[in-house]
């Protein structure tokens, strides 16, 4: 039997939302948190842009509440919705309290507007938010009583009592590979949280970091959870284009601001696809570039905010003109070439307003959870209000249950068997699978969708499944291992939403059914109709 570290709550993920419940919880109970890379590392630490809430006496909740339901195509869920933007205020202010040094214009805070927004209502850090958030948030968290970091750990499967052939399933903690020792060791805790970011590593092209693999919600669904409405991958529609540039956002500030999206001959097209024109939300932009590269076989586009003085590009958007220059682009003076790329998982682990999954002390916050804000399409800069706002949420409900639970017996966790398996001389394999499943989920399942591609994409992934469940039995895991598997689940979960959803809203758009139809219903799956489970198990057989 294990050793297991015990704790009262084990956070997994380091992100904005990870660390906002952890220093909620901070002096009332024992909190370890994983992080797979450093602390710096996450989704949290790219976002560029900044926070919507309403902080303007001219704006008010009812309009930021029309705003993300009319950008969810109506599909966002009202009380979901209701709660976040009437909790953004005061979740803006206790970033505050942190010491976030939030862009000031004088005696105020500078608000943006951003594509979807009818009013003013982004509180920023310059171009840099999600930095500013993470460093705080970090600084903060080293200083709180009774958190404890585990960088370089990435959890491998949650551990439950079902799956222990225990009685009355709850989950009860993680197994985590140390990835610098190659050690997997046990996590035990009262109360165990997802806060693992998206899945848009599934995706050839990216905003994200090398991370985002969708961890949480492949663990949560092998371990019993529902997941809901992934076919709603949000492409962002401005990434920077350039041969060694990697994963560099182009914040949507920019066109907030002025900027215009232009062809490669400098005119502008937005206006040809709607008539707000650069601040259409983000799935129509992103389909309109697509359009038109397709059209022409251009490389890219180009979004240009040159014609603003140098003084106002220098104080709005330093880190996209200093990394421009890298690339001998001068923003003040040229335009920038710019692509989609795969951004935002709107979809993932149903949770209920509390945070609750479906299986009792679980819970799901941040990109990695399904709480029905965004509906089909995500209103820009929602995002990191949502990771504070659900992290508050589900740092008060497990306060409150605290008390209530005793710790897990420690004999019920088994060591993590790795007696038959060997090291692997193959890691090619890894490498190999991972980028055929990047490249035809972009090919198959991007931007615009047909069902013949998504019966291709399906019948790649249950052969690419085979695949890896047969070396995972076999060789030892190694994080490459685990990301690669779970970057196989979420994809599978992707292809078939896709395949359900039998009309185009928000981010999903087939030409197949290219209209919205008259219904409003969520892609709800559940492992129970899990339609590959049969073909992976005689893959292991």
């Amino acid at each position: 039997m294990t050793n297991a570290k015990q704790y009262d709550v084990l956070v997994i993920g380091s992100g904005a939302a990870g660390l906002t419940l952890a220093l909620q919880l901070a002096g009332k109970a024992s909190i370890a948190v994983l992080s797979k890379g450093d602390l710096h590392n996450g989704s949290t630490w790219l976002a560029q842009g900044g926070i919507a809430a309403v902080l303007d006496a001219k704006d008010d909740i009812q309009q930021h509440f029309a705003d993300t339901m009319t950008a969810g195509a109506e599909l966002s869920i009202p009380e979901a919705v209701e709660h976040t933007v009437s909790e953004g205020p005061k979740a803006i202010n206790w970033l505050i309290e942190q010491g976030v040094p939030f862009t000031r214009e004088g005696d105020h805070y500078h608000l943006t507007q951003e594509g979807g927004h009818s009013h003013r209502r982004i509180i920023h850090a310059s171009d840099a938010t999600g930095k500013a958030v993470q460093e705080t948030l970090i600084q903060r968290a080293r200083e709180a009583e009774g958190i404890e970091f585990y960088e370089y750990h990435i959890a491998v499967d949650l551990i439950t009592r079902k799956k222990l052939d225990l009685s009355g399933n709850r989950c009860i903690g993680a197994y985590v590979l140390n990835h610098r020792t190659g050690k997997i060791e046990a996590f035990r805790a009262k109360f165990v949280v997802l806060a693992t970011g998206g899945a848009s590593k599934a995706y050839l092209y990216t905003s994200n970091h090398d991370g985002t693999t969708g961890d949480g919600i492949a663990m949560a669904w092998r371990a019993g959870c529902r997941v809901a409405n992934m076919e709603f991958n949000q492409f962002h529609p401005t990434c920077l284009y350039h041969p060694t540039a990697k994963s560099f956002l182009i914040t949507e500030a920019v066109r907030g601001e002025g900027g215009h999206l232009l062809l490669p001959d400098g005119t502008r097209f937005m206006h040809r696809f709607d008539p707000r024109e650069e601040l259409a939300p983000r799935d129509i932009v992103a389909r309109s570039i697509d359009h038109e590269m397709k059209r022409l076989g251009c490389d890219c586009v180009y979004l240009d905010i040159s014609h603003k003085p140098a003084s106002f590009i220098l104080e709005h958007f330093p880190t996209i003109h200093e990394r421009c220059l890298e690339y001998g682009i001068d923003i003040t003076r040229d335009p920038i070439p710019v692509v989609p790329a795969a951004h935002y998982t709107c979809g993932g682990v149903v949770t209920n307003q509390q945070a609750h999954t479906d299986i009792p002390g679980l819970y799901a916050i941040g990109e990695t959870a399904f709480t029905g804000l965004h509906g089909a399409n995500r209103l820009a800069s929602n995002s990191l209000l949502e990771c504070v706002v659900y992290g508050q949420t589900a740092a008060s409900d497990i306060a409150a249950l605290l008390g209530t639970l005793n710790q897990v017996d420690d004999e019920s966790i088994p060591d993590w068997d790795e007696s038959l398996v060997t090291d692997s001389d193959e890691d090619v394999i890894i490498s190999h699978n991972w980028d055929e499943l990047r490249r035809f989920m972009w090919d198959y399942v991007g931007i615009v969708r047909t069902s013949k591609r998504l019966k291709r994409a399906q019948h790649r992934i249950t052969l690419l499944q085979q695949e890896i469940a047969e070396y995972y039995s076999n060789y030892k895991i190694s994080r490459d291992l685990v990301e690669l598997r779970n970057l196989a689940t979420v994809a599978e979960l992707i292809v078939l939403s896709a395949m359900q959803r039998k009309e185009s809203r928000g981010l999903h758009y087939t030409k197949d059914f290219p209209e919205s139809g008259p219904e409003l219903a969520d892609t709800i799956l559940a492992p129970i109709n899990y339609p590959w489970k049969e073909a992976l198990r005689q893959a292991r057989d």
